[in-house]
């Protein structure tokens, strides 16, 4: 199934604070939820494809998906949601290990090898960002999403860096104020990372 069209108009203008201040609340509860439902690990593919679904169908038309729809979806990701988070805690795992042997001195490199590995790390997190929302736009599966991903990195080479700039923000953001509001910037996080890929995707 391809995606969805990109909307020429996003989630219809607010009109005063007070529908600012729902939609924030709405972006933090939905972080909450997500987080919670990442909580087995295995769910967290399903949960973030979940999450992703929604802040699609708010941004399109403005509204929410009910619960009952919400609930089959993650159901039925779970299976092909878990075998992407084992793919991505694997990659994780391989890039961390090789930055901490760099930083040991066990494997040569040096501070060259090291920046770039970090530098990669950054990269694949914005191209896994870019899956997230491509999944959740609806590109029929893990896979699809992948290749969809890929080929905007190849029409829009800055939508890589850009994803990972906020996926970078969020993380920082994260340490530095308190790790217990990790789960309320998921949401803003999954917004963002639409907010951007709908930006390039209009250029």
């Amino acid at each position: 199934m391809a995606p969805a069209e990109w909307p020429d108009n996003p989630a219809p203008a607010r009109a005063d604070w007070r529908d600012t201040l729902r939609a924030a609340t709405d972006l933090a509860l939905l972080g909450i939820v997500t987080a919670l439902a990442s909580a087995a690990v295995l769910t967290a593919g399903a949960a973030l494809a979940t999450a992703s679904a929604a802040i699609h169908r708010w941004t399109v038309d403005g509204h929410w998906p009910d619960l009952r729809d919400l609930a089959g979806r993650f159901w039925r990701g779970l299976l092909p949601g878990a075998v992407a988070t084992v793919v991505a805690v694997v990659g994780a795992l391989l890039l961390a290990g090789n930055a901490v042997l760099i930083s040991a001195e066990v494997v040569p490199g040096g501070t060259a090898m090291l920046v770039g590995t970090v530098l990669l790390a950054a990269l694949v997190a914005g191209f896994a960002g870019l899956v997230v929302v491509e999944i959740g736009r609806g590109a029929g599966g893990w896979r699809a999403a992948v290749r969809a991903s890929w080929r905007i990195a190849e029409r829009r080479p800055l939508a890589v860096p850009a994803a990972a700039g906020v996926v970078g923000l969020a993380a920082v953001l994260t340490v530095l104020v308190m790790p217990i509001l990790a789960p309320i910037l998921l949401g803003y996080t999954l917004f963002a990372l639409h907010a951007v890929l709908r930006r390039f995707n209009r250029r």
